[in-house]
């Protein structure tokens, strides 16, 4: 089942199958359904990410065009579609003859999920023959409402494959959400505003992007306090979204900013906002927000109606101090409580597995040192980590230390050449890039995660292709040997405008700032604590790395490692809070269980008594 938002108007399309195990797609609107039986059809995938795609049954020529659906509900929907169709299609369809003879009733039934052996099943066809009846769409040309002709130039192979000679590659989803991630995910889909948090490797930003991926992409704006961290999630920085600039100009003068053109129209189409690193957002510009928004949207209600999804950790990176003036927290803003509905707190770590390094690192962040964890810490200067000709990675706590162990040489292609700056700001790759075999590199993207080539993994160069290009052939800590081409990062920046960086998804890894560091995974990391300037920041260097033997830390001082008292407070309070909820639910459990009780007990002694005056 897959919804189709348009404006106020939701259209529900369902797959299933008739009394012939057809597949039947089925459009309702609420009001009249349509069936169409997909026999032959082409997929036009290429805008699947930002919920739009293309059906076009082929005997028919009729299109069926879906827009502003949930991502990752679109994507599985044509899949199943595809594999789907392609199993029935190694099987021996009916005839028209054979229908009539057969006389049965006519039926709709929704069609099964997914399973792995419906995957097992189009891999083996897959790798023998082509299916006839599904149709590649690379190159195609499709007709639109208007009737002009549209180019399509490639479409996702994962849905209409094109050379079934090559190696199967469709799998079902390996990761899952654990049961803290569903219940966020289903608070959101519930439409309540939702604060999630976490420390560092509970899976933030993987469940941030589920969630992006379950609401309709039109009224849904994802935005981070960082342009490298709205980078990562496809979106834009808070102050993009908000055109307010700063935010530290008079309230009206902020709500005129808003109200310019391009600016109106993100906050009157916004039904969903999305904010990351919720932890450097100052107080004071998250109030100011809420302000214009109810101004802007014309609504009492707490943001203006907005429903809000927030995430991050405010025992990590704090807001950036203005002149002498503290910076504040956001949860300490006079609307927080407010407009927050829910607070939930992820607790399973899955960047690391070693359950004593996962305590120290817990210790850590709440700023407890102990003697045990001092003690470890130090031993750890002493770990041995370089192996395979990888080296550890430097992580640093002030910028100069980064530029000036790290080298470049231009290789970037920006969309852009004027707008370098922003896009620096924007986008995890540099513009230029110095590599030689040797060069010590990690990746800035997932590329594969069940290979272990994800974001941080850490590397060496060993070769260079032959060829115009040279692309690098890189080994990684994790055993892979990949080489690597160009990826594209593509976010909005001012005034919805879409900026793009094609670059190799690689950076120099001899030293990088703790900032830059925050969402990455460092499978060896070497740490030097002495100059620790802010509350949070030894939790964040150490949180990076996946083990406590892939660390070393240079001259610990158990004085650097500090948590916000303000923030501990906060944090007591939201698990307190947890902890009564649960005893409320457990009560009310138990409640309602013994009132059944009562009600099979007063049964139980009903049935003898008629029994006996029967």
């Amino acid at each position: 089942e897959v919804a189709t938002m348009e404006d106020e108007a939701q259209l529900l399309s369902y797959l299933g199958r008739n009394e012939f195990q057809e597949i039947i797609l089925r459009v309702h609107d609420g009001k009249v359904p349509q069936s169409y039986r997909l026999r032959e059809f082409k997929l036009f995938t290429k805008f699947v990410r930002e919920g739009k795609c293309t059906i076009k049954l082929l005997p028919e020529n009729i299109q069926v065009l879906m827009s502003n659906c949930p991502p990752d509900k679109l994507n599985l929907f044509l899949k199943t579609l595809s594999i789907k169709h392609q199993a029935w299609m190694a099987s021996k369809p009916l005839s028209d003859r054979e229908k009539l003879k057969a006389g049965l009733p006519r039926s709709f039934e929704a069609i099964s999920p997914l399973q792995q052996k419906d995957i097992q099943k189009v891999n083996e066809l897959r790798s023998k023959a082509a299916p006839k009846g599904l149709t590649d769409c690379t190159n195609k040309t499709t007709v639109g409402r208007t009737g002009q002709q549209v180019k399509r130039s490639r479409c996702d192979t994962n849905f209409s494959p094109s050379n079934p000679s090559k190696k199967p590659i469709l799998a079902l989803p390996t990761r899952k959400l654990n049961k803290e991630q569903a219940a966020v995910l289903s608070a959101v889909l519930s439409g309540k505003n939702v604060f999630f948090t976490g420390s560092a490797g509970t899976g933030k930003s993987f469940l941030l992007k589920r969630i992006m991926g379950s609401l309709p992409p039109k009224s849904t704006f994802a935005t981070a306090s960082t342009g490298v961290a709205a980078c990562h999630i496809g979106g834009t920085t808070l102050h993009n979204f908000a055109g307010i600039g700063s935010g530290s100009a008079p309230l009206e003068q902020c709500i005129e900013l808003a109200q310019r053109p391009g600016v109106l129209q993100h906050w009157t189409t916004c039904r969903h906002l999305i904010i990351d690193e919720i932890s450097m957002v100052e107080a004071q510009f998250f109030d100011k927000l809420e302000s214009v928004a109810r101004s802007v949207r014309r609504s009492t209600q707490p943001f203006g109606g907005i429903q809000l999804i927030v995430c991050g950790d405010f025992l990590q990176l704090p807001p950036v101090s203005k002149g002498k003036e503290k910076a504040s927290f956001c949860f300490q803003a006079r609307s927080w409580r407010k407009v927050m509905q829910l607070n939930m707190e992820l607790t399973e770590v899955r960047r690391q597995t070693d359950q004593s390094f996962i305590s120290l690192l817990q210790a850590v962040r709440v700023g407890r040192v102990t003697e045990e964890v001092t003690a470890k810490l130090l031993e750890s200067a002493y770990h041995h980590i370089e192996r395979d000709g990888i080296l550890a990675t430097r992580l640093c706590t002030h910028k100069d230390d980064v530029e000036l162990t790290n080298e470049q040489t231009p290789t970037a292609l920006d969309s852009d050449p004027a707008l370098v700056k922003t896009i620096d700001a924007h986008t995890p790759v540099n513009r230029v890039i110095q590599l030689k075999i040797g060069a010590q590199v990690m990746l800035t993207k997932n590329l594969d995660v069940t290979r272990g080539l994800v974001n941080g993994a850490r590397g060496v160069v060993v070769a260079f292709e032959s060829g115009k290009h040279g692309l690098p052939r890189v080994r990684f800590v994790c055993g892979v040997t990949e080489v690597l081409k160009p990826e594209r990062w593509v976010f909005k920046s001012g005034g919805g405008i879409h900026l793009s960086r094609q670059q190799l998804p690689l950076k120099l890894a001899w030293a990088i700032s703790i900032h830059k560091s925050q969402g990455m995974t460092l499978d060896c990391v070497e740490i030097s604590l002495a100059r620790v300037f802010e509350s949070g920041q030894a939790y964040v260097a150490l949180s990076r790395a996946r083990s406590l033997e892939g660390l070393r830390v240079m001259d610990f001082d158990p004085h650097v490692v500090r948590a916000n008292p303000d923030v501990l407070i906060f944090y007591k309070r939201l698990r307190k809070e947890r902890l009564l909820m649960q005893v409320r639910i457990e009560l009310f459990l138990t409640s309602s269980s013994k009132s059944q009780d009562n009600e099979e007990s007063v049964s139980a002694v009903d049935v003898p008594l008629k029994k006996k005056k029967t």
